[in-house]
């Protein structure tokens, strides 16, 4: 079977019985999950990326960053890029703690509870997108009810030469003129349990019509277990449905959705081709 990647985990709320951390990366690796990337949103959650990475450095790599409105509240975006900044670069290059930051995120714009907090998010959006660039590192992006501002942001930084922003639109479940225009960016389309939801018909003609090379796979584990796993804690292990699901959408075998997902992932972020 091929290499499968889970291109966003949540490792979060600690270790809890039959869901630790070692427990999830031990049934992953039995589905054949072999690389994925912890990702970060949070001083938790970074912290917690950075943990994962650690546990296994050649299969695991970490995002950070701070997202949309929660943070936006708490400080301004000067000090939540600067406090990204000193983390990305403190093992950027797999330095003393033998962790990679392969990206910037999860950040992004969520307009659906706190569409007034517009212009802090956007602030704090455009500073992290702007370190990417710097850094030389994709980002991780988060947009609900948000599609024109996150377009407007990340249209500053993108296709500009060798130093252009690259990324990934994460948990994907827009329509298919959003996700032309992001691949435009050339940007990646990543999809989530949410595709093998009963009522996601209209998601699922957007992944069948995406060109291959654009497509993505992730849990966003612990959230959005996929079909048949409903009501469940999500977990890397379950990436493995929705590859089946879009494999099934594109009319291909699973092993090649899982080779051309896995490929994409690695080109993206870098990672060491297994």
């Amino acid at each position: 079977m091929e290499a499968l990647f889970d291109s966003h985990v949540h490792f979060s709320g600690g270790d809890t019985p039959g869901y630790t951390m070692q427990e999830q990366l031990d049934r992953a690796k039995e589905r054949g999950v072999q690389q994925l990337v912890a990702v970060g949103g949070s001083c938790d959650l970074n912290a917690s990326a950075f943990k994962a990475a650690e546990r296994a450095p050649q299969h695991i790599q970490a995002a950070i960053g701070f997202d949309r409105d929660q943070d936006a509240e708490m400080a301004s975006a000067a000090a939540m890029r600067d406090a990204t900044e000193r983390l990305a670069r403190v093992v950027g290059s797999a330095g003393d703690l033998g962790v990679r930051v392969c990206a910037i995120g999860e950040i992004g714009l969520d307009y659906h509870y706190t569409p007034e907090t517009r212009e802090r998010q956007m602030d704090l959006f455009d500073a992290q997108c702007a370190l990417a660039v710097e850094l030389g590192l994709p980002v991780i992006v988060h947009s609900r009810d948000a599609d024109a501002d996150t377009l407007a942001v990340l249209r500053r930084y993108a296709k500009g030469g060798a130093t252009s922003l690259q990324g990934v639109l994460h948990c994907f479940t827009r329509d298919l003129a959003f996700a032309e225009e992001l691949i435009e960016l050339d940007f990646y389309i990543s999809f989530s349990g949410i595709v093998t939801f009963r009522n996601a018909d209209a998601l699922r003609d957007v992944a069948r019509q995406l060109p291959a090379d654009h497509l993505l796979v992730e849990t966003d584990a612990p959230y959005l277990a996929p079909v048949p796993h409903r009501g469940r804690r999500n977990e890397p292990a379950f990436v493995a449905e929705v590859v089946q699901k879009l494999a099934e959408v594109r009319a291909v075998s699973f092993d090649e959705m899982a080779r051309v997902t896995t490929a994409n992932a690695q080109r993206l972020f870098r990672f060491p081709v297994s």
